[in-house]
Formats: C-alpha cells, sequence, structure tokens
C-alpha cells in the first residue's frame, strides 16, 4: 500500500483574490514590485501612478491611501506566497509530518531563487513601525501561521512539547530569510533545512 501524501493541516484564513478593475491591477502590480524591490517608504504614489499609467486620484480612488495598498501588496503577496507552498508540497509529496516540516523549509530555495531581496513580509516589518498599521496583522499572521503549522506537525508526529519544537523551528525558518538579505548568506535556506533535519531527528517523542 502507497504511503498517503500529507498536507498543510492549519486554517490558513486566506480571503478570496479581490477583484480590480485593470487600473487597479496595474496600481497594485506596479506598487508590489516597487515596494519589495526599492522598498515601501522610499517610493511615493507618485512613481507608483507613472508606472501603472494612472493618476493619482485614480490610486486614491482604488485604494484609498498609501497604507491601505501596502496591506494589499502584503495581502498579496500572502496569497501567492501559499500557492506557491501547496505546488511544492504537491511536487514533493511528503507522506509524514516530519517530511512536511522539511518540505517547508526546502521549499525556501526555490522562493528565494533569483531574489536578492529576501522577505517581503520582513522587511515590511522593519519599515513599518506602527503597531496598528493596516499591514500588521497581514504581517503578523503570516509569521503566526508558519508556527502553527510547525506545532500542528510536530504535534500529529508524536513529537514531545510541540509547541516548544515549532518556536525553534521558526526561528530557523526566519532566520534563513534574515542572513539570507542581511549577511548575504546565498545557503541559508539550505543552512537552516540541515538543522530543522537535524533538529527533527534528535527530538523526543511522547
Amino acid at each position: 500500500m502507497l504511503d498517503q501524501q500529507m498536507g498543510l493541516l492549519v486554517d490558513r484564513q486566506l480571503p478570496e483574490a479581490t477583484t480590480l478593475t485593470p487600473a487597479g491591477e496595474r496600481i497594485l502590480t506596479a506598487a508590489s514590485t516597487l515596494f519589495y524591490e526599492q522598498g515601501i517608504r522610499t517610493v511615493g504614489v507618485d512613481t507608483i501612478a507613472s508606472v501603472a499609467d494612472v493618476t493619482k486620484k485614480t490610486l486614491y480612488d482604488r485604494f484609498g491611501s498609501k497604507d491601505r495598498l501596502i496591506a494589499a501588496y502584503l495581502e498579496r503577496r500572502n496569497l501567492v506566497w501559499h500557492a506557491f507552498l501547496d505546488e511544492q508540497l504537491a511536487a514533493r509529496a511528503p507522506t509524514t509530518p516530519e517530511e512536511v516540516i522539511l518540505a517547508l523549509f526546502d521549499a525556501l530555495t526555490d522562493w528565494l531563487a533569483g531574489s536578492r531581496n529576501g522577505c517581503g513580509f520582513i522587511n515590511a516589518s522593519v519599515e513599518l513601525a506602527a503597531p496598528d498599521h493596516p499591514a500588521m496583522p497581514v504581517i503578523v499572521g503570516q509569521k503566526q501561521w508558519m508556527r502553527s503549522e510547525f506545532e500542528a506537525q510536530a504535534r500529529l508526529a508524536g513529537m514531545a512539547d510541540p509547541g516548544e519544537l515549532a518556536d525553534r523551528l521558526l526561528l530557523l525558518h526566519e532566520g534563513a530569510l534574515v542572513s539570507y538579505r542581511v549577511a548575504a548568506m546565498e545557503r541559508a535556506p539550505q543552512v537552516a533545512a540541515r538543522a530543522a533535519a537535524d533538529l527533527l531527528a534528535g527530538w523526543p517523542r511522547v
């Protein structure tokens, strides 16, 4: 009997992709590229409107404010990230919870391939200091989901103290993202994946 493929366990609570007008889609596409490549604070609405070939009025009509546009950029990025994870799991076909965890680490290598700017959520959290910024729930939610998924998989695998294990796995995962960007450590995802495998192999079970 073939092993059954495992999947993600925690409800991702992802909203359906917002249907935008053609102008709205151009604005969000332009903003997403500019925010990620140049930074949120350094890119103004004039630049976004120019690249999207719209007026500033159209930008504000569609999104209300730059802050709401930032939130929309991260919401779209989160949807893309989760679609990517689904593709990765389908390709890797993990059959145990441990393999799911390691697949989430391995996915970082492909996600960061060709990118020099690392994690858009971490970058945004550095630039957006205000805790009440409309984008902060998206950023925090994305990271909290990751930890919750690690914990759920660890619990299913019968690991002792799955919460502590999830904390350590998240630190490895996010540390890889930071090291890739800040320390120019191109192999950070692979190093983190090996460290996660060692951690899982030595972790006590219930």
